[in-house]
């Protein structure tokens, strides 16, 4: 069992440390020693990803008009090799290193043709990255290319070059072979999975209408060939079929290299099906924006104002019904390409764009076209229209019945809750959260302070009972563990049920010294031995009250303790003005605005989850803690198995 917060600056470590401990990584060595930067990792996602920034480059040939066939050879010796017919990669010396331009995009970071303006509109691969970092972390690599009516050819190993470029004569053709052998000493798994990549293909034929693609596989002959001339209407189609949806209208919505900016379009097709979720498949450039950005953002918000206005206008809301951006959108299925100059991803793994500027105009493109499309098709609109109600309908039934059940007393309805809670007003469970308080006096200034709709305050007198020593009769006789279970609603011992609970959280609040830390592991003991189905969910949380206020003028500070009370001290000026430091004795003493904006609030306060591991180990541990022999004290504290300040949690 572990208490999550964030630790202080400065924890771990230590030694010398001088000058001759900074390391200057030259070259493609900074990708071989940290490879998850580039590749998000080593594992299968990693490894795939290789392959990925290859293709990408090809299929960039392929977006700007210069190629329009790939082949992908997955070899017997577990290499894989990428080919187009663009361009070829330049091979003509480079001027300011002296070297083969091939050899400069192979071996250096930041090199390639897509820094500049004109030489591509779009492109997937923007950093100039991708080709060196495969070629860092393949045990071999080699680069054959087809320009100029002759053909090239340059092989490296783990990202050095180890025969320069060869001149292989005359040839007919044009384009760029890479094939790469992924080294083995970084990943531990290096084999390649034909059904990942075949996948990948696959999707990519769809983005780009008449690209055609061919996966082999060596050893067994098997090829598989993909061209789509209808592009994402040939994806909407396959997608409904795979998931085996049932659409609410016979014909989608499509929007085809809709302009967005004088260089930047999109591609659009979307439906309603029955599904009760969302799909949404979204690209920039031929790149799978697996976690969304700004332009599903975008897609999203436009979809939900073009559907609310088309239902205002016509008139197609029951009255007293409200619809929301998630009623709009459930059952709809989208596959969303825009091709973009100068996308900006997250990291080098590229799986959400972060562009705003792109917002306004694909959000502005989709209400539009939406709007249109569904005046134009009436009936149409009118499925979509009832689709979209039905939701509306189905949700607002949903919350109605949750929140009767949710907010239940306890198992029995004639079980009376205990005098002393002060409830809260809201009867929705999911929103609302209870403060399990030391004392009276703490507990009235909670009440002061809270929110009076989504918090509740359960006063406690003092400490309370030690269930680690004590029998399960005397913690089922004990008035305040009674109390405790009472509010909660869920159970105890093995009738504790989630479920049943009658809060979303549950915080235990306590002073900031030692005798407030006492009070919330006796409170812990409760909940390992007695309430653990809570601490498994996640549900159950200790609050983090300040034990000072640091006033530097009009500036405020607080510090948990003495240790971030010298750390905030220290960070001053040397010059500044001397704080007035004022140490709370308790939380009934802590005017209640203080306490709301320092601890209460959800905006500004800290909470640390209380996370469980196992049961066995967790009530081992807090027998040690709490238990009635004082030598597994003695043990835990003397083995070092744990910092002694943590002992008070």
């Amino acid at each position: 069992m572990s208490v999550r917060g964030r630790a202080a600056p400065g924890r771990g470590g230590g030694g010398d440390y001088s000058a001759k401990h900074i390391t200057v990584l030259e070259g493609l060595e900074a990708v071989r020693k940290r490879p998850a930067m580039y590749i998000g990792g080593v594992d299968a996602d990693g490894l795939h990803h290789l392959v990925w920034e290859v293709l990408d480059n090809a299929v960039d040939e392929a977006m700007n008009g210069h190629a329009r066939n790939i082949a992908v050879t997955l070899h017997g010796d577990g290499s894989v090799s990428v080919r187009d017919d663009g361009r070829g990669i330049p091979v003509d010396r480079h001027e300011p290193t002296g070297r083969p331009a091939l050899e400069v995009i192979l071996t250096t970071l930041h090199a390639g043709g897509k820094f500049e303006p004109g030489v591509y509109r779009a492109a997937g691969g923007l950093h100039g990255v991708g080709a060196s970092v495969v070629n860092a972390l393949s045990a071999s690599l080699s680069a054959t290319v087809w320009r100029a009516r002759r053909k090239w050819r340059m092989e490296f190993a783990r990202g050095e070059c180890v025969l320069g470029l060869e001149d292989l004569g005359p040839a007919r053709g044009k384009g760029t072979e890479v094939r790469f052998l992924p080294d083995p000493e970084v990943f531990p798994d290096s084999r390649l999975d034909r059904g990942r990549i075949a996948a990948r293909l696959e999707e990519t034929s769809f983005l780009h209408r008449g690209l055609g693609i061919t996966l082999t596989e060596e050893v067994s002959g098997e090829v598989e060939t993909w061209r789509h001339h209808r592009g994402l209407r040939d994806y909407y189609d396959a997608l409904v079929a795979r998931k085996k949806l049932t659409s609410v209208h016979e014909t989608p919505f499509e929007l085809a290299r809709a302009p967005l900016t004088d260089e930047g379009r999109l591609e659009l097709v979307l439906g309603w099906t029955e599904s009760p979720k969302e799909h949404f498949r979204t690209y920039v450039n031929g790149i799978p924006t697996r976690s969304g950005g700004s332009h599903e953002a975008a897609l999203r918000e436009g979809l939900a104002r073009a559907v609310r206005q088309v239902l205002e206008t016509g008139n197609r809301t029951p009255k007293g019904l409200s619809v929301s951006a998630d009623d709009a959108r459930e059952g709809v299925l989208a596959v969303l390409s825009v091709f973009w100059p100068d996308p900006q991803f997250r990291g080098q793994t590229k799986d959400r764009l972060n562009n705003p500027e792109i917002r306004g105009p694909v959000e502005s493109a989709v209400r539009a076209e939406l709007e249109k499309w569904l005046h134009q098709f009436p009936t149409t609109a009118e499925r979509i229209a009832g689709r979209v109600v039905l939701a509306a309908r189905a949700r607002e039934a949903s919350r109605a019945a949750a929140a009767s059940v949710s907010r239940r007393p306890a198992v029995s309805t004639r079980t009376v809750l205990p005098g002393k809670l002060s409830d809260c007003a809201s009867r929705d469970a999911r929103e609302t959260e209870i403060f399990i308080v030391e004392g009276d006096s703490a507990g009235g200034s909670a009440k002061q302070a809270r929110d009076r709709t989504r918090q509740a305050v359960l006063p406690l007198r003092g400490k309370i009972l030690n269930a680690a020593q004590a029998t399960p009769k005397r913690v089922a006789d004990n008035a305040e563990l009674r109390d405790i279970a009472l509010a909660l609603g869920c159970g105890m011992g093995k009738g504790c049920d989630p479920a049943g609970l009658r809060y979303r959280r549950v915080i235990l609040l306590a002073d900031a010294d030692a005798d407030g830390h006492h009070i919330t592991t006796l409170l812990l003991a409760y909940f390992v031995n007695y309430l653990w189905p809570l601490l498994e969910a996640g549900r159950v949380f200790v609050a983090q009250p300040p034990l000072f206020r640091l006033d530097f003028g009009s500036e405020v500070a607080w510090a948990g303790d003495e240790e971030e009370r010298d750390r905030i001290l220290a960070g001053r000026p040397k010059r500044a003005k001397p704080a007035v430091i004022t140490r709370f004795k308790g939380l009934g003493e802590m005017p209640p605005k203080v306490l709301w904006k320092t601890t209460l609030d959800p905006a500004s306060r800290t909470l640390l989850r209380v996370e469980a591991g196992s049961p066995d180990a967790a009530r081992e541990f807090i027998g040690s803690l709490m238990g009635r022999d004082p030598a597994a004290r003695r043990a835990l504290i003397r083995s070092g198995a744990l910092d002694p300040t943590e002992l008070d949690l």
